[in-house]
């Protein structure tokens, strides 16, 4: 007798023959499962029971109890689902120990249960029996077993049985899921064969004989030459014919036969869809009485046209048809049946709407990149109907069913041969254009309780307003680009239609709202949210006008000059309309400011006279503030702001056109510094005005630009020079004293603040604000503004190379050396304020209020109490309190900080200028890291971004001198913080809370979870393989020097690479499975650097010319080996890591086959594991390291030696089914996602690209897209 007794006897008879033993334990068997489900069980008896039918598992007869009991008709279903659970259990558990023999007798009693089926079982148990004939294919099938597919005819061809047949379904889908979609381990290993073979048995053979006459013969695996997928859609076809409505039979088997076919059209040859027609059955799916099926029939199509890789035949075979007036009847008809009431949402219609929104769209897609071999025969195509059809899902009053077909659109507009043609139906342009102008409104800004039925549909469809915001930008970007492109065909309809409507709009924008009034002011009133929307529009409609300009005037027409110079008349002579209404609300005047400016520099750019009125008209509008209305104010303050970024634009789009009028310019602004009114801000502002105009101007001789320039920099490098100021910065007393630091700390000792809860809730004294005024006062005499403002003049939007840029770098490099050290010593200080210790003006008692004191206050969506406008009216409302004082005290220290930044930031841009200081980087490291520790999560991530850009902007033949120490620092400091935070937060999290300390945990966490991605995408940017350097060409005495990247420079210095493996570990273990899995990604590329001496295809070229020193690579290869391969083990362990278990496992796959040639300790570490085999491990890293080991193969292996470890996911924990088999009813759209995964592309925010070249908003945490979910009050008590 063999070992093996579990598979001997007589399983495949029906059960005659059971031993004595085996009738001791099943009675055993049923008593325990009667305890499990028996309510009435107490806990100890239920879980011994548990623990008793988990041990039978293991009981070398397991199969044998399995077979007999599920093959007993007369056992309760419960009984023979455990039954069932035994057979999978020896299936998956111990296949490998079974001989061929063995294998075959089980596989037999798979075959005689599936036979045996009836429909009187539980569906439940049918889809067990299947699951155990896929994991036995999956291991056997075109191996041991090569008659599978005859059994499956058999079954198929059971007379009268629908059950069979649903049978045989369930077994093609789970076959097909798991060979071409799933992650199963088995399938890694047997890819190739099973893939082959699943190919053979689905796709008729004369498909495959016309379609690849080369190919070569697979296995012999297939019954007939007919193939799965046309008796599929035979079968389907029959179904559809008869009754779904009322036959649940039919039904059902109509379901089951189109839940395969969605997980088979994505991969089977598109030449078999066509030779079985079968596009039109699921047309006639869609047009089934039951909408399970109708649904169904959608998903399948959906999985169909998803495909973007048809050919041009397959195009005209599989999609062509459905542009035929018939298919395009039966879409509108579905598209008006499915529509829903937004109050009374019917969800089954309302998903079938969305899904046929994104059929519709790749339909669309496909007539654009197909349109050249699209038959001009309006009898096969309904082009007029397929527009209409596009019109009307855009229409959609839900933007999720939408925007699918909006961004088609903008493909359909902007292809060459089709805009044109669009454009020549009026019955189509005018209501597009006019839907997506009334879809720009911000629907974010809305009040909570509008009725609007879009609105409503947005709240239903969205779950988080950072994910309602994203959603709303994709929208806006796609309805312009759709605007832009009609302008850009229809350019003097289109613009009179708009200007027209915008004209109306603003003539009549309090008609049915009550008139201005500051007292009950609102930012989102409907006024201003109708004329932000209107603007909008004319932004995206002066984006086409540049386009159709600029390829008008590329053929030098005397006629199109003529079309040209009468379309810009009539846009100046509205122009000249809108600047002569009048409008109180500072927001609307912002807008308008924003629109003339636009028209000022894109459409008449060639009108410098219009220009100089917008400009006349810019300086001479100041209005007023009026404290008592503070909304009110806050808002004038905003167009003010505007007011002086509109004319940085100007100045820097048209300086030659101002330099014409420069003198009267600069008279004026001289006369407005002279009179005394300006705040410091706006003196700048204007400075900086004029020095722009010089700056960009083309038509200056060098010299006199450069005496000109000199007039505005020299005064502001000698500020530095003042011997007050370095004697202050010399120590941090002084700068106390020099910020008014010294009289704030005496202030809040004397009011000894650290015994008062509420700040907000205490007045300020006389002496409280006059020492409030002179913290913001003492600002305004640093050199701080005007030095970081004309820097940001210099640098800003200047390539290198260009004049501007090397007018800059002359302008700058005396300053710089006089600059730098007092900047240093600035950044040393701010930062060293974040140190309670260094507040010596308050006693050692008191010292535990600077970190509230320094702490900034920020509106979170989803997380803080209220709107972020009630939030910024609070603050409002608590300047004049203890709260406000603080909040000016941070705000003067966070002045320093971020200027600080900025201004070495803008130093970056003017490369050896800044970069070529010998004795920089060492100090610089110190002022922007040493004290860092202190700075609150959000603070640091400015300081992150600077690193990035002080490693982006280093010129290459420097950065061995330059980045070495800020890097090193840079990798120190963060891995140490963010490790602690993490620490920190899991220890919190372990206290239960509550109220106000719960919203200030999820603040910290949401922080900390962005802070922890800006560091993990800086470190992936650095070690970016694909990261190339910039050409050195420029600079003396380098021409053919090869330079290592700055992914080599890192790896190969050991004083960075070291704190930099060790961030990556770290990183690989936080619960933050977006950086994660990016840092797993990174650790994978960079694991075959440090294979010294193997030929790694994935091994830079240029590893020989930019070497990592031998003994540094097997330092790190055996750190690689040890602690990255037991954190990914701990956290593959992890429930929280479910998802990412792949990741894991591939990153393991990948140091095990790079290294194992070289260091046995990754492999020493896998051996050391519980339970764990050495054969198992040395026979899976021999297979891992063959040449036809796909790198998925190598991962499955990992995967099947870890699988006793693996983490289950907490939704799967506690699952009786995961112990006894407790039946588990399998939802057939389970694998799919109620959002799918274009919807939810449009739920996400573009991800940002981050150029060091680009200053745009560098330095403020804001430049990630994260402006709507974290904002601070950074600027909002500044003077």
């Amino acid at each position: 007798m063999t070992a093996h007794t579990s598979i001997n006897g007589n399983m495949g008879t029906g059960g005659a023959g059971i031993d004595p033993e085996s009738a001791a334990v099943l009675p055993e068997i049923h008593n325990a499962l009667e305890i499990v489900y028996s309510p009435h069980s107490n806990n100890d008896a239920r879980k011994d029971a548990q623990l008793f039918l988990e041990d039978v598992k293991n009981n070398e007869k397991a199969s044998y109890y399995g077979f007999h009991l599920a093959l007993d008709k007369t056992q309760s279903p419960v009984v023979r689902h455990y039954a069932l659970s035994l057979l999978e259990h020896a299936i998956k558990h111990k296949w490998a120990d079974y001989t061929q023999e063995q294998a075959a007798t089980l596989r037999n009693c798979v075959l005689e249960l599936s036979q045996d089926v009836s429909r009187e079982d539980p569906a439940y148990l049918r889809n067990k029996i299947a699951l155990l004939w896929v994991e036995v294919a999956k291991r056997s099938w075109a191996g041991e077993w090569m008659d599978m597919d005859a059994m499956l005819v058999r079954l198929w061809e059971v007379p009268d049985s629908a059950v069979h047949k649903e049978l045989v379904l369930g077994i093609l889908e789970m076959l097909s899921d798991d060979i071409f979609n799933g992650d199963d381990t088995v399938v890694a290993v047997r890819e190739g064969v099973l893939s082959k073979a699943s190919v053979e048995i689905f796709t008729p053979a004369a498909v495959l004989a016309d379609t690849f006459p080369n190919r070569q013969v697979g296995p012999d695996v297939r019954c007939g030459s007919e193939g799965w997928l046309a008796r599929i859609t035979n079968l389907l076809r029959q179904c559809l014919s008869g009754d779904v409505q009322h036959n649940t039979e039919l039904r059902s088997c109509a379901i089951r036969a189109l839940a395969v076919l969605y997980s088979l059209l994505p991969w089977v040859v598109p030449n078999a869809v066509t030779a079985t027609e079968c596009v039109p059955v699921l047309c006639e799916g869609l047009r089934a009485s039951h909408i399970e099926v109708q649904k169904a029939s959608l998903e399948a199509m959906h999985s169909l046209y998803s495909r973007t890789s048809f050919v041009d035949q397959e195009f005209l075979d599989l999609v062509v048809p459905l542009y035929g007036s018939k298919y395009v009847e039966l879409f509108r008809q579905l598209f008006d049946w499915s529509a829903v009431d937004p109050e009374d949402i019917d969800d089954d219609k309302y998903q079938f709407s969305k899904k046929l929104s994104e059929v519709i769209s790749f339909l669309g897609t496909y007539m654009d990149r197909r349109f050249n071999v699209l038959p001009n025969d309006s009898d096969r195509i309904d082009f007029q109907g397929f527009l209409q059809l596009l019109l009307q899902i855009t229409q959609s009053r839900s933007l999720v069913v939408s925007i699918p077909v909006l961004v088609t659109w903008t493909r359909l507009l902007n292809n060459l041969s089709l805009g044109p043609n669009i454009a020549e139906i009026p019955t189509f342009i005018g209501p597009l254009l006019e839907c997506c102008s009334s879809r720009l409104v911000r629907y974010e800004n809305l009040p909570e309780d509008t009725q609007d039925p879009t609105f409503l549909f947005l709240l239903e469809d969205t779950d988080t307003i950072p994910e309602r915001h994203a959603f709303l930008g994709n929208y806006r970007r796609y309805s312009s680009q759709v605007i832009e492109s009609i302008v850009q065909l229809k350019i003097t309809d289109a613009m009179q239609h708009i200007l027209g409507q915008t004209e109306n709009i603003l003539e009549h924008l309090y008609d049915n709202a009550p008139a201005f009034n500051m007292a009950n002011y609102s930012k989102t009133s409907q006024p201003v949210l109708r004329v932000d929307a209107q603007a909008t529009v004319i932004e995206a409609a002066l984006k086409g006008f540049g386009k159709w300009r600029a390829s008008r005037e590329s053929r030098e027409d005397s006629h199109h000059e003529q079309e040209i110079t009468a379309l810009e008349e009539s846009l100046e002579s509205w122009c000249k309309r809108l600047l002569g209404m009048n409008f109180e609300d500072p927001l609307i005047r912002k807008r308008i400011l924003q629109l003339l400016v636009a028209f000022s520099v894109m459409a008449l750019d060639r009108n410098p006279s219009f220009m100089l009125t917008v400009l006349e008209h810019i300086l001479v509008t100041w209005p007023a503030t009026h404290p008592d209305y503070r909304v009110y104010t806050d808002a004038i303050k905003e167009l003010q702001t505007e007011s002086m970024v509109e004319l940085q634009r100007l100045a820097a789009k048209m300086p030659d056109h101002l330099l014409d009028v420069y003198d009267q310019i600069e008279a004026k602004v001289n006369e407005m510094i002279a009179s005394g009114t300006l705040d410091e801000k706006r003196q700048i502002t204007y400075q900086t005005f004029l020095f722009t105009i010089v700056h960009r101007s083309t038509r200056l001789d060098p010299a006199t630009k450069a005496q000109k320039l000199r007039g505005f920099i020299d005064p502001v490098v000698a500020q530095w020079q003042n011997d007050g100021l370095k004697q202050a910065l010399s120590s941090y007393a002084g700068f106390c004293e020099l910020m008014a630091l010294d009289k704030a700390q005496s202030y809040l000792t004397r009011k000894q603040m650290q015994n008062i809860s509420d700040w907000g809730s205490v007045e300020l004294d006389a002496e409280g604000q006059a020492l409030q005024a002179e913290l913001e006062e003492r600002q305004t005499v640093l050199p701080l503004r005007p030095t970081k403002s004309f820097l940001t003049c210099s640098v800003d939007k200047v390539e290198r190379d260009s004049d501007p840029y090397q007018v800059s770098c002359g302008l700058w490099q005396d300053g710089f050396p006089v600059i730098l050290p007092e900047l240093l010593n600035f950044l040393n200080h701010a930062h060293a304020s974040h140190t309670p210790d260094n507040w010596t003006g308050l006693p050692p008692e008191m010292r535990s209020i600077v970190g509230r004191v320094l702490t900034d206050r920020f509106w979170q969506a989803g997380i803080s109490e209220g709107s972020k406008d009630d939030f910024y009216a609070r603050v409002l409302e608590k300047k004049h309190t203890l709260e406000g004082l603080a909040s000016t005290i941070r705000g003067s220290i966070r002045f320093v900080r971020e200027s600080c930044y900025a201004i070495i930031y803008c130093m970056t841009r003017l490369d050896v200028q800044f970069y070529g200081f010998s004795e920089l980087p060492g100090p610089l490291a110190h002022a922007l890291l040493a004290d860092s520790f202190s700075l609150s999560a959000h603070q640091l991530i400015n300081v992150l971004n600077l690193v990035r850009y002080l490693v982006d902007n280093c010129p290459v033949p420097l950065r061995d001198h330059f980045l070495p120490p800020i890097l090193a620092a840079c990798c120190q400091q963060m891995d140490t913080r963010i490790n602690a935070e993490w620490a920190k937060l899991d220890q919190q999290q372990a206290v239960k809370t509550g109220g106000d300390a719960l919203t200030e945990e999820m603040k910290a966490e949401s922080i900390l979870r962005q802070l922890t991605y800006a560091s993990v995408m800086m470190v992936a940017d650095f070690l970016d393989p694909a990261r190339t350097n910039t050409p050195v060409s420029h600079l003396e005495g380098n021409a053919g020097v090869y330079y290592p990247t700055l992914r080599e420079f890192c790896l190969m210095h050991s004083s960075i690479v070291e704190p930099l493996l060790l961030f990556c570990t770290h990183a690989i273990r936080w619960r933050d499975s977006r950086c994660c899995g990016i840092m797993l990604r990174v650790f994978r590329s960079i694991i075959p650097d440090f294979a010294a001496g193997e030929s790694h295809p994935s091994r830079p070229k240029h590893s020989e010319t930019a070497p990592i020193p031998p003994e540094t690579a097997a330092a790190i290869r055996e750190y690689i080996s040890s602690d990255v391969v037991k954190a990914c083990i701990t956290s593959i362990h992890e429930p929280y890591f479910v998802d990412l278990q792949k990741d894991f496992a591939s990153l393991i796959a990948t140091i095990v086959v790079t290294y194992t040639r070289l260091t046995p300790t990754a492999r020493d570490i896998l051996i050391s594991l519980p339970n764990m085999k050495q054969a198992d491990v040395d026979s899976g890293i021999e297979y891992m390291l063959r040449k036809e080991t796909n790198a998925r193969g190598q991962r499955a292996v990992i995967l099947q030696l870890l699988g006793d470890i693996k983490g289950v996911s907490v939704a799967e924990m506690g699952k009786l089914s995961k112990s006894i088999g407790m039946p588990v009813t399998k939802n057939a759209s389970a694998k799919r996602p109620l959002r799918s995964k274009m919807a939810q592309q449009f739920m996400t925010a573009p991800a940002p690209s981050h150029n060091g070249s680009r200053p745009g908003n560098p330095i403020n945490g804001q430049g990630d897209g994260a402006a709507d979910n974290l904002e601070g009050v950074a600027n909002l008590f500044e003077s």
